[in-house]
């Protein structure tokens, strides 16, 4: 008999429903439940594309025994973290305070008010030999537990809400405190972390680092890092190390396009094989700048291709781009993108074959598992991958017949503004006109979709074309972020464009201050106030996780709405949320790489080019030749004379937009002025 997810618009949940375990969803009723029977609460969180989350949905949470002991002794509640992000950031947050590993599936034991006491991620169904407690015994163990010490599980609650409701407390400045030698000092730290031989910023397993390499960009164009030669090398052995190891591994999906998730081992060879729109999304932006910068062939084959595949097999026809696709097919986890020698040598011809296998770490005896092989590319020629071309158009038109994994179609907004993002910032570098009108039409779906009269936002479109009825931060600070990136480029195709995209940024980013600004503190909240409030806190959430936080995507649009409108309304919110950031940069650098690139990109200062609708071609084409700036290109509507302002300080004009263009970038280092 169905469980409550049964009804539920989210396909992780319904991937629960037939289960022998009363799975609730995240509500009042299953609190008030709780409280009545005086039972703890067992929180299960996960997404539809988690691999480790259909294995123990499989192996526990089928199985009718497990299924009675967890109805027995708790109240189960099931939440999508793609659907309530505020309550997994809440809940990750507090699992890590218990020196517990943190990840997905998460499994958190509450008191009946939702307040949460231990937990852990993934747990077998028995004992594997590896240190972790089979998932029986963790039932039994925590069940006695409650019975016979409940006080001291109060306590640990109280001591984890305590530290919840701390962690809110940004270490909050005078404007005078922020030091702009604190960016040089993050970005040392960052660099100092990063694995020279096979890339990335953490030990296995690795993950993108999008946020962190994109603030390594712009530090490397300031006169500080360009007048320390060892300084900028290793900043730039960084990036380039970390993108074509990312690009060259299993990590990449070579023949059809796109990353996924994260790699289990250091050498990128290995991953977890969801495939998740936002990663894509921000390493669109990320390969995009890094080829401004570096001009390596292989950045620009991989943004083609990842779009390419984004249209292909994510784009809804009606609007919108889904969330993610599974890291599970009928045969098993990664299978659909394996292959045997047998086959590439049955599908292309001897030579083709040959050649192929060689070029991508290939062998009759497989490079992973049952004598199978990933496509991943060899150095020697990773120059050269368009003369693959051909032979992976025959590979993925054979793979197109294979059994497809599973597609989550709910559309969430976040990730589509991500998406504009990393549309525009490709369109920008390869002169994509294409690109920046998908950007476009995805915008005015959202808007037309997703966002009400009122300015409020829906944080989802599900596949039944319902909405949901939440909204949360990020939804309006990384939209309006888009908004303003979109708004750049915008009046190239559509001249005069740009000033309907600062509107409607400013109109969301005004909702923004009023539904979560923090009125005694530093900071923006991450859900509105409500009873519901997960382990009964509201939350500020500081740090980048897997997408930019917030809060440091706030700094970018307040900085960037005065440098446009020159309102001192978005100067005063920019230098409050400023104030929070010090303490983060010299205690954790590498968890907030997005705000200190939106303070670099402050200090240095916005630029803009007024300018006639037939020069914007050739100003495109001279823009993709330099490193990336914050450079915003509007129509003049007729004046001959073009004009380029950079930051408050600088004004030219000129008849030649091109010129004035170059010029940025002859006066970047008198521009980074505290790098002096």
């Amino acid at each position: 008999m169905p469980n409550q997810l049964s009804n539920q618009s989210s396909l992780y949940l319904q991937q629960h429903a037939d289960q022998p375990v009363d799975w609730m969803p995240w509500g009042n009723e299953a609190f008030v439940l709780a409280q009545k029977l005086d039972k703890p609460i067992l929180l299960s969180i996960g997404y539809s594309a988690c691999h480790w989350c259909h294995v123990m949905s499989e192996e526990s949470f089928g199985d009718s025994y497990i299924g009675s002991l967890m109805n027995r002794h708790f109240i189960c509640i099931k939440v999508d973290r793609e659907e309530r992000p505020d309550v997994d950031q809440t809940y990750l947050e507090a699992i890590r305070m218990f020196n517990q590993s943190a990840g997905w599936p998460l499994n958190v034991f509450c008191l009946p008010n939702g307040r949460p006491f231990w937990g852990g991620t993934y747990f077998p169904l028995e004992d594997q030999g590896q240190g972790i407690v089979p998932w029986p015994q963790v039932l039994m163990r925590i069940a006695d537990h409650y019975k016979r010490e409940k006080a001291e599980l109060e306590e640990n609650a109280n001591n984890v809400v305590s530290n919840l409701l701390h962690a809110n407390n940004a270490m909050s400045t005078s404007e005078s405190e922020w030091k702009n030698q604190l960016l040089l000092e993050g970005a040392k730290s960052i660099c100092d972390s990063h694995d020279d031989q096979e890339g990335g910023f953490t030990p296995a397993p690795k993950f993108p680092s999008p946020m962190k390499i994109e603030f390594l960009l712009a530090i490397q164009e300031s006169q500080s890092v360009r007048q320390n030669s060892a300084f900028a090398h290793k900043i730039g052995q960084s990036i380039q190390t970390t993108l074509t190891k990312m690009a060259a591994g299993g990590m990449y999906d070579q023949i059809g396009g796109g990353f996924f998730r994260y790699s289990v081992d250091a050498q990128w060879c290995v991953p977890h094989f969801e495939k998740m729109l936002y990663d894509n999304s921000l390493l669109l932006s990320t390969y995009s700048k890094a080829h401004q910068k570096y001009g390596l062939s292989v950045f620009k084959e991989i943004v083609n291709q990842t779009i390419d595949w984004l249209i292909q097999d994510m784009r809804d026809n009606n609007g919108g781009f889904y969330s993610s696709i599974n890291s599970d097919s009928e045969e098993g986890e990664g299978e659909y993108y394996l292959w045997t020698d047998s086959e590439i040598k049955n599908i292309l011809s001897d030579k083709e074959s040959e050649e192929f296998i060689l070029a991508h770490r290939m062998s009759e005896k497989g490079n992973f598992e049952d004598k199978k092989s990933l496509p991943m590319r060899n150095f020697p020629v990773i120059e050269k991958e368009t003369s693959f071309n051909k032979q992976k158009n025959a590979l993925l038109e054979y793979r197109r017949k294979r059994v497809k994994p599973s597609t989550d179609k709910k559309k969430i907004t976040v990730w589509n503004a991500l998406l504009i993002r990393g549309l525009v910032d490709s369109s920008r570098a390869f002169i994509r006109k294409d690109w920046l009108k998908t950007a476009i039409d995805l915008n005015e779906w959202m808007t037309r979709k997703l966002l009400t009269e009122k300015n409020e936002i829906c944080s989802i479109s599900f596949e039944n074309d319902q909405l949901s009825t939440l909204s949360f931060l990020d939804d309006y600070a990384i939209w309006a972020e888009s908004l303003l990136t979109l708004s750049s480029l915008s009046d190239w195709i559509m001249p005069g464009s740009s000033t309907h995209y600062i509107e409607l940024a400013e109109k969301i980013t005004l909702t923004a201050l009023e539904k979560f600004k923090d009125k005694q503190a530093c900071g923006f909240y991450f859900n509105e106030k409500s009873t519901n409030n997960p382990a009964q806190v509201q939350k500020k959430f500081w740090y980048d996780n897997a997408t930019p936080s917030a809060n440091s995507s706030l700094l970018r649009v307040f900085s960037t709405l005065y440098q446009i409108t020159n309102k001192e309304l978005w100067m005063k919110e920019y230098r409050e949320a400023q104030a929070g950031y010090p303490q983060f940069c010299r205690q954790a650098p590498q968890g907030v790489g997005h705000a200190l690139c939106a303070i670099s990109e402050e200090a240095v200062g916005l630029s803009t080019l007024n300018c006639l609708p037939d020069q914007m071609d050739a100003v495109v084409r001279e823009l993709s030749c330099h490193p990336y700036r914050p450079i915003f290109i509007f129509s003049n509507n007729g004046d001959k004379t073009a004009v380029l302002k950079i930051g408050k300080t600088y004004t030219e004009k000129s008849d030649n937009a091109v010129e004035l263009i170059k010029k940025i970038f002859s006066w970047a280092l008198r521009f980074f002025l505290f790098f002096q």
